[in-house]
């Protein structure tokens, strides 16, 4: 009898307990945490721990941050339904933890991932897992690309870069120029010029970096207009009768003006003829020589002569005096690179000295 009311009871026990696990709400005792932060092409796993679920569908999701009806079913139980080879689950059965694995990891993989106990339509049991994917920098479109301004204008360029983690963005200019904050680096996303001036032309650099790779970087061209100046370095030029002479401006301006040389006296601008021969020497955008060129000279052609600069910002002037000298002045009345007016003068006196001294000799030798 004693033995029969054990029976009973054990079987009573056993019973309980398993409409009791029946009646239990599954629940994850376990989820990978926080985050998982991976370079692209490594591997990865998830774990997922599940407890009173055996009668219930477990679920691995990659969840759309965007379109939640998108969100994408990885597996079922240990059933992969995404057709990807990158992509494994694995069940230890003696603690009902599934194990998602991704392999070779792409940047697309970055998401969240979720595990699920589907008990119905309306109740899920679910755990998150972020999966961030470290991404190279790359600069974004809505940065600067290139700037014109008038000199004395407010300028920003502004530069932005994606990628993971964040990336830092760092300004240098080419040939390491100093940057309008004083500096040779500047570190933020925004390069700010409270009043641009004409030196700050030029090709500035937005460098992106983080730990991932090279980083990224970007040539923002500045261009910045402004009025002309003249600059004549030898104002007064002297030259003999019959010999060629060269008046020269030194201009500076942007964009490049329309140079003229005037007479003083005449209207209208010199044109190249058998007098005159103008030319142009331009280089680095900006800065333009221009030489007027007076050919045999006359004596009418001594005088004052302008150069003149105009772009659309403004105009400017330069005079330059050409006057009469006995002596031809070198270049460009002789073959010679170093010959000025003071050696030209010395050089015509020592040939004097020189014709008169064989001369005398020569007389008194024929005695």
């Amino acid at each position: 009898m004693t033995d029969t009311l054990w029976a009973i009871l054990a079987v009573g026990l056993f019973l309980g307990s398993l409409v009791q696990a029946q009646d239990r709400r599954p629940t994850i005792s376990f989820i990978t945490q926080p985050e998982i932060v991976t370079d692209i092409g490594g591997d990865i796993e998830m774990k997922c721990t599940v407890n009173y679920a055996s009668d219930y569908p477990v679920l691995w999701m990659k969840l759309d941050s965007i379109d939640r009806s998108n969100d994408l079913l990885i597996t079922k139980g240990t059933t992969i339904i995404l057709k990807d080879p990158r992509f494994s689950v694995d069940l230890d059965k003696s603690t009902h933890t599934y194990t998602l694995t991704i392999r070779d990891i792409q940047e697309t993989d970055g998401s969240t991932y979720q595990c699920q106990v589907i008990i119905s339509l309306t109740d899920i049991v679910k755990a998150d897992v972020p999966l961030i994917v470290r991404r190279p920098p790359i600069i974004s479109d809505n940065s600067t690309r290139s700037v014109v301004s008038y000199e004395g204008q407010a300028v920003e360029l502004r530069c932005y870069a994606s990628g993971y983690p964040l990336p830092d963005i760092y300004w240098r200019r080419q040939n390491n120029d100093i940057l309008p904050t004083n500096s040779s680096v500047y570190k933020g996303n925004i390069l700010r010029f409270e009043s641009i001036r004409k030196e700050h032309r030029g090709t500035y650099y937005c460098v992106a970096t983080n730990v991932v790779g090279r980083g990224a970087r970007r040539n923002i061209d500045v261009e910045v207009e402004f009025k002309p100046t003249i600059k004549i370095t030898r104002k007064r030029l002297g030259q003999a009768l019959q010999y060629d002479k060269d008046l020269e401006c030194h201009i500076e301006a942007y964009p490049p003006p329309a140079i003229k040389w005037y007479k003083e006296g005449v209207t209208d601008a010199i044109n190249n003829n058998q007098h005159y021969s103008i030319s142009h020497f331009a280089f680095d955008d900006e800065y333009t020589d221009t030489t007027l060129r007076v050919i045999t000279v006359e004596k009418k052609q001594y005088g004052n002569y302008s150069c003149t600069a105009e772009n659309r910002l403004g105009s400017a002037s330069g005079t330059v005096e050409l006057f009469e000298t006995v002596i031809p002045i070198c270049p460009p009345a002789c073959d010679s690179y170093t010959y000025s007016s003071d050696a030209a003068a010395l050089h015509y006196i020592g040939a004097r000295v020189i014709q008169i001294v064989v001369f005398v000799f020569g007389a008194y030798f024929l005695h």
